[in-house]
C-alpha cells in the first residue's frame, strides 16, 4: 500500500470485467484516467464519490479515511468532500449564474462558515473568468460557459478532491478549445488534487500531470504523463495520435525569422514564435509520425529540429508495415513511427545512436 496521503484501492466485479485498481495520487495537479469506453474510468470516480459501493475499498484523501473495509469505515456520499463535474452541466434553470453558484456556496457555508465559503466562491469565479456571466440566465450560456459554471459550482463547495467525468465530451471542438485554457489554469493554480476522466489524447497532453491507463478495469500503465505517453507498450497504441510530451521553456526568440527556441533537458527545438516571454514554461507535443530517423547527422536539410538520441526500444505498431521506436534524448523520450523496412535498412537496434528529425511539433498549452 502506498504511504502517500492520497490513495485509492478499489475492487468491484462487473458483468464484463472486474474493476481492480490501486492508485496513489499526487498532492495537487490533475491525474487523468485514460482508456476506451467501458474500461472502468467513470466507475472509479463514482466509487470515490460514494455513489457506487465497491466490494473492497480503501480510500484515503489528505490522510483522512473515507472508506476502509478492514475497519468498517464507509462515509456516505454526502459526507465526502468532493466536487463532481459531469459530462452535462446540470444547472438549475430557474436561477441565473450567480444563483447557481450561491446555491453551492450556501451548502459549503454550513460546513466551513460563511466567510470561508464566500472566499472559495470568489476564487472560483476569478479562476474561471465568470464575473461577466453572473447575471446571465443559464439558458443563454454556450456549452463551454455552462461547463465553466459547473466547475465553479463544484469548487465553491470547497472540495478536498475534484472529480471531472469527461467534462468536455459533450462540447463541439470550438467550445472544447474554449474551456481547455481554464482547466489548465485550475491545474496550475489550485492546490486540490483532481481526477479527470477522458479518452481524448489531446486532453491528456494538455492537462495531465499524472496519467493512468485503464483497460478492462485494470491499470495498464501509471506515472508522470510524459513518461507513460512515451512507452511502446500495447495498451498505449494510439494510431496516428501516438505522441510524446516534452516539458520545455522559452529560451530564445529570433525576431528576424519569427521563431522561438524551446529548451528542455534533452536539447532544444525551434517553433513559430507564439509571443511567449523568455522563461515561460510550455508543454510540447511531438507526434510519432512527425519524427524520422537517420544514422548519420543530417546535412543540407530543411528540417531544422534535429536531436542526437539513442534507440531504447523497437516495438510492433498497429500496422505490420510499421514500427514504433522509443528514443532517449538525454533524460527525455521521443517516439518515432517508421516502416519495418527502414528498421531493417538502417540496421536499427537497441542502444544505437541515431539522429531524430522532428518535422513538426506543437504547443500543448
Amino acid at each position: 500500500m502506498s504511504t502517500g496521503s492520497h490513495y485509492i484501492r478499489l475492487r468491484l466485479p462487473r458483468p464484463s470485467f472486474t474493476l481492480d485498481v490501486d492508485l496513489a495520487l499526487p498532492a495537487r495537479g490533475i491525474t487523468v484516467l485514460f482508456g476506451a469506453s467501458g474500461s472502468g474510468k467513470t466507475t472509479v470516480l463514482r466509487c470515490v464519490a460514494g455513489l457506487e459501493q465497491a466490494a473492497q475499498a480503501h480510500i484515503r484523501i489528505h490522510g483522512q479515511l473515507w472508506q476502509d473495509d478492514t475497519s468498517g469505515i464507509a462515509l456516505p456520499a454526502w459526507r465526502r468532500p468532493v466536487g463532481y463535474v459531469f459530462q452535462e452541466a446540470s444547472l438549475l434553470a430557474h436561477l441565473d449564474v450567480r444563483g447557481n453558484l450561491a446555491y453551492a456556496q450556501k451548502r459549503a457555508a454550513k460546513a466551513t462558515g460563511a466567510r470561508q465559503a464566500l472566499l472559495a466562491l470568489d476564487t472560483a469565479i476569478d479562476l474561471l473568468g465568470l464575473a461577466p456571466l453572473l447575471t446571465r440566465a443559464t439558458a443563454d450560456l454556450s456549452g463551454g460557459e455552462r461547463q465553466r459554471v459547473a466547475i465553479a459550482r463544484a469548487l465553491a463547495t470547497q472540495p478536498e478532491l475534484l472529480l471531472l467525468d469527461e467534462p468536455l465530451a459533450a462540447l463541439d471542438p470550438a467550445r472544447r478549445q474554449e474551456v481547455l485554457p481554464w482547466l489548465e489554469r485550475l491545474r496550475d493554480e489550485l492546490h486540490i488534487p483532481m481526477l479527470y476522466v477522458t479518452h481524448s489524447v489531446d486532453e491528456v497532453v494538455r492537462l495531465a500531470d499524472t496519467l493512468v491507463v485503464l483497460a478492462q478495469g485494470r491499470v495498464q500503465a501509471s506515472g508522470p504523463a510524459a513518461q507513460v505517453l512515451s512507452q511502446v507498450a500495447v495498451p498505449l497504441r494510439l494510431g496516428d495520435e501516438a505522441s510524446t510530451l516534452l516539458h520545455a521553456q522559452v529560451a530564445e526568440q529570433d525576431a528576424r525569422w519569427h521563431l522561438a527556441r524551446l529548451a528542455f533537458a534533452g536539447g532544444s527545438l525551434w517553433l513559430a514564435d507564439a509571443g511567449l516571454a523568455v522563461g515561460t514554461a510550455v508543454r510540447l507535443r511531438v507526434l510519432a509520425r512527425d519524427v524520422s530517423l537517420a544514422t548519420q547527422e543530417p546535412a543540407h536539410t530543411s528540417i531544422q529540429n534535429v536531436l542526437p538520441c539513442t534507440v531504447l526500444a523497437i516495438a510492433d505498431d498497429s500496422h505490420p508495415a510499421q514500427a514504433l521506436v522509443q528514443l532517449g534524448c538525454g533524460p527525455d523520450r521521443l517516439l518515432a513511427r517508421v516502416t519495418r523496412r527502414s528498421v531493417h535498412t538502417l540496421g536499427l537496434a537497441v542502444g544505437q545512436p541515431v539522429w531524430a528529425q522532428v518535422k513538426a511539433l506543437a504547443l500543448a498549452n
